[in-house]
């Protein structure tokens, strides 16, 4: 298995749409046997999706993500682990060991939803008329 963590100073990067970096885990029999910290390059969005598809993830683990990205992931065939916080390492420990505390139905939270849409992106909230 190859994870993907939203990454900036060794936590969980809290928004997937503008993440700087990945740390990038090689897994084997439940224990990472690699990481490397890539910067992707001013890549956004789902251009992201791309991104962590062309270098072999099957896994992401981020914080906040849109309903774009979602999509963009479930395209690529990439599981998505959502709702995220903390030290990405301690995370990637915890999805190995299968006790990785996320929330499946995680949405953007990055702007305001009181007006009923979101100017920039389908974010996957209901209440987003975009």
């Amino acid at each position: 298995m190859k994870i993907a963590v939203t990454y900036e100073n060794g936590e969980v990067f809290q928004h997937f749409g503008h993440t700087e970096a990945f740390k990038l885990y090689e897994t084997a029999d439940g224990k990472v046997t690699a990481s490397e910290i890539y910067d992707t390059q001013g890549s956004g969005h789902s251009a992201l999706a791309d991104f962590l598809k062309e270098h072999g993830v099957d896994t992401l683990i981020c914080g906040g993500i849109g309903g774009g990205a979602r999509r963009a992931l479930d395209e690529a065939g990439i599981a998505l682990y959502g709702g995220v916080s903390g030290n990405a390492d301690a995370a990637v420990a915890e999805l190995l060991a299968g006790r990785l505390q996320y929330d499946p139905d995680v949405v953007c939270n990055h702007h305001a939803h009181a007006q009923g849409n979101c100017s920039h992106h389908d974010c996957g909230n209901p209440t987003c008329h975009n």
